[in-house]
């Protein structure tokens, strides 16, 4: 039977990993061990990021309708529930949008909430 020789193999996935790993500080952009260990913990950072990150501009969107909403003398929840009973559906990114470029806009948009309160 043939021998089988791995090093090609070996030598592709020691260069994948590598490569992954440039610009690491010390050996673990070196080290074939090292790197490895630090590539796949990346992976669970980059993995945990993506989902953060949906969280951490949903927050500041609120604090911006948050801070528009206090120029016009209400709070969020009060405007949230005045545009969802006045069946103004904007996301809230849009309405962070609105609140920091188009200060007028948004104040209409106050208005509106608290008729429909």
């Amino acid at each position: 039977m043939a021998r089988v020789k791995r090093a090609i193999m070996t030598r592709k996935r020691r260069k994948k990993v590598l490569k992954l790993s440039k610009g690491y500080f010390g050996g673990k952009s070196k080290l074939f061990r090292t790197a490895k260990q630090a590539v796949m913990k990346s992976g669970q950072y980059a993995y945990i990021g993506r989902k953060q990150k949906k969280r951490d501009f949903r927050k500041i969107w609120i604090t911006r309708i948050s801070a528009g909403c206090k120029q016009n003398g209400m709070n969020y929840s009060t405007f949230i529930n005045g545009l969802k009973k006045a069946n103004i559906t904007l996301n809230r990114k849009m309405l962070s949008e609105i609140a920091i470029s188009d200060p007028k806009a948004f104040s209409s948009l106050c208005e509106k909430s608290k008729e429909s309160l």
